[in-house]
């Protein structure tokens, strides 16, 4: 038997698994580079005011430790620019995937059934990989598609689109290394996402300092450096092939020297008795979501500075632009447009937020899968107060996010202006205010898991559809009431002079009505349910 035997089957069936989140966080990731480049070269349509921009915004410290360098001033350079942050986000994509078709897999016991088959030893490491990584070359090729069919030159969008599939290669690789490492899918999630997070801080490091040498240690840094546009130095595309190559040839031996289900790492043995904290439900849920729910509103904290910094400079990016300085004027002249660029900042806090809440909830699925839910509902303890536990953080966890994600905006941009008590409530205010959008996707992953378990992880599909309905929306036109399905559409723009409250309190109701309604079905349904 070959150590691949199995590789192939096992690479469809996770293909069936993934045919709906899959294909949708490629094409999302995959159209986003040509919006950018649409609307540069609608609002931008001249040398001088692409020059202006450049000057004013592209090169601001703040912009560049969020998107990365800006290497010239064509149409090109901006958008490959502005897709900086994309790369963190396919990145992020690629290594989640990798790490729950591996270690996820082996936790919940499947892996192990599988095992009892005929499969090689390399089988389940290699399809998940070869599955990442195809989703990761397909998305590179559809967005130099895409790239190249608004007009921009083709061997710019081949390097663009290609350095943009090397970076989720490597981080899917570093997944597969992560998941070698512990035994629960947590703790690989929380390794991958730590050598994410540390290959961030190197590339902003090395970006907004003298210290150049440090982007070239972040894998994160690398696809920027290939200067697509402006030069196209395709040798730096190397690197993030010999990284792969290394990460995996340490991955597949330690594959096949740990025990299925067991780390290389020990685990940490917990104390022998639960503390007062543990005595009930709630305590039990507050120690499976503490850690998410710190590291989440750390890392929007940090962001929420650099939106901040960068919202003065957002503010003078009209200047030169005798189309968007008439737009402005009539929205407040460069106050307006900070506080637009604000505002679609705290928007897409929002969506992440509703990320925090979608996870918080889905967590009730994975104690049910996993066999936990069972015995502690055998106690004393009712369903609706298990359920009610959970259901706190997955409301609550989305608004600590976003205030915390306000509070930093309010405290860099406060200061930027000199008035940072006037701006810091506001801001808070208007991250609060995506709080009821966000509540609604977590009230659905609810309602699913009390009426449809098996379809809970659709949640995410919405969340996706919803991103892509905000991104794409205006650029391809859509009807409104397409757009009417986002609850995100109809969050108000509080920073503007006029808002009314009613949008928030209809879509507050109907996050309330679908939690409501899941825990309903959930205290009527058999667990665990087949």
């Amino acid at each position: 038997m070959s150590t691949l035997t199995g590789a192939r089957h096992l690479a469809r069936l996770m293909l069936r698994r993934d045919r709906l989140l899959l294909p949708l966080w490629v094409l999302v990731l995959a159209v986003l580079p040509v919006s950018y480049a649409k609307s540069f070269i609608e609002l931008f349509a001249t040398p001088a005011e692409r020059a202006a921009y450049a000057a004013g915004t592209g090169r601001n410290p703040s912009i560049v430790a969020l998107l990365g360098p800006l290497y010239g001033e064509s149409v090109g350079a901006l958008t490959a620019q502005r897709g900086g942050f994309l790369l963190t986000l396919i990145a992020l994509a690629s290594l989640l995937t990798v790490i729950r078709h591996t270690r996820t897999e082996e936790e919940a016991g499947r892996r192990e059934l599988l095992g009892g088959s005929v499969l090689g030893r390399y089988a389940g490491l290699t399809a998940a990989l070869a599955v990442t990584y195809a989703a990761d070359l397909l998305l590179g090729l559809l967005t130099a598609a895409g790239l190249i069919a608004t007009g921009l030159p083709t061997a710019g969008s081949l390097s663009y689109g290609l350095g943009a599939a090397l970076t989720g290669i490597v981080f899917a690789t570093v997944g597969g290394l992560a998941a070698q490492l512990t035994e629960t899918a947590g703790g690989a999630r929380g390794i991958a996402v730590a050598v994410l997070g540390a290959a961030f801080g190197l590339r902003l490091a090395g970006d907004t300092t003298e210290r150049d040498w440090l982007s070239w240690l972040s894998p994160l840094g690398w696809a920027p450096r290939v200067r697509a546009y402006e030069g196209d130095r395709w040798w730096v595309l190397v690197l993030p092939v010999l990284f792969s190559v290394l990460l995996a040839a340490v991955a597949y031996p330690l594959s096949v020297r740990r025990d299925l289900g067991a780390g290389l790492l020990p685990p940490r043995l917990g104390p022998a008795a639960g503390g007062s904290a543990l005595a009930g439900p709630f305590g039990l849920a507050w120690r499976l979501h503490r850690g998410q729910l710190l590291w989440w509103s750390v890392g929007f904290g940090l962001l929420g500075l650099i939106l901040g910094g960068a919202a003065q400079a957002a503010g003078r990016s009209v200047e030169g632009n005798p189309q968007l300085e008439e737009i402005m004027a009539r929205i407040g002249g460069a106050q307006g447009m900070a506080d637009a660029y604000l505002g679609t900042s705290l928007g897409l806090a929002g969506w992440a937020a509703a990320g925090f809440g979608i996870q918080a909830a889905l967590r009730m699925r994975a104690e049910e899968t996993g066999g936990r839910a069972e015995p502690l509902l055998a106690t004393g303890v009712h369903r609706s107060r298990w359920l009610r536990s959970h259901l706190a953080f997955a409301l609550l966890g989305p608004a600590v996010v976003l205030a915390v994600t306000g509070f930093a905006i309010g405290l860099t941009y406060g200061v930027s202006v000199h008035d940072v008590s006037g701006q810091l409530p506001r801001m808070v205010g208007a991250g609060l205010a995506q709080l009821p959008a966000a509540w609604v996707l977590a009230g659905l992953a609810v309602l699913l898991y009390g009426l449809l378990p098996r379809l809970a992880p659709s949640a995410w599909a919405v969340l996706a559809v919803c991103v892509l309905l905000g991104q794409l929306g205006a650029v391809l036109k859509l009807s409104q009431w397409l757009l009417d399905v986002s609850p995100f559409t109809h969050t108000p723009q509080v920073l503007g002079a006029h808002w009314h409250p009613t949008p928030l309190w209809l879509l507050t109701a109907a996050a309330l009505l679908f939690a409501a309604t899941g825990l309903t079905a959930f205290t009527r349904r058999d667990i665990p349910t087949t």
